[in-house]
């Protein structure tokens, strides 16, 4: 199978489980909403959640947590679609950083954090 069409497939394995099911609770807690809402925390081209700027005690754990259970859930993924966990997290991250809104930070293909506008994401040519 080529690299596109793996990556095609993980990508709509990634949307059929609704991305980040697990972590998504966990993005529900009002210091997650605080913290991506003020700039404090955006999505990592890698798939995980990133810390913009200088980090708290409360922000590094609310992080790290996060970034624990969404690795549970890219194993396990990655595993029934026959892909390495690295392919899955880096195609949820493609998919994340299309899914920020306007005022969010993401990781840019260069490394940079940007505030996403009005238009598309930075993404890197790799995406799906």
């Amino acid at each position: 199978m080529t690299r596109t069409r793996t990556m095609l497939k993980l990508a709509a394995a990634a949307m059929a489980v609704g991305l980040l099911a697990a972590p998504a609770q966990a993005q529900r807690d009002p210091a997650y909403q605080a913290a991506r809402e003020a700039g404090q925390v955006g999505e990592k081209m890698d798939g995980y959640l990133g810390i913009v700027g200088s980090a708290t005690p409360a922000l590094r754990a609310m992080v790290d947590d996060i970034n624990i259970r969404r690795r549970a859930v890219y194993a396990e993924q990655a595993q029934a679609n026959n892909a390495t966990l690295e392919e899955y997290a880096f195609t949820a991250g493609c998919l994340a950083i299309s899914r920020t809104s306007p005022g969010e930070m993401y990781q840019a293909p260069d490394g940079s954090w940007q505030e996403r506008t009005s238009a598309p994401p930075r993404r890197d040519p790799r995406c799906p």
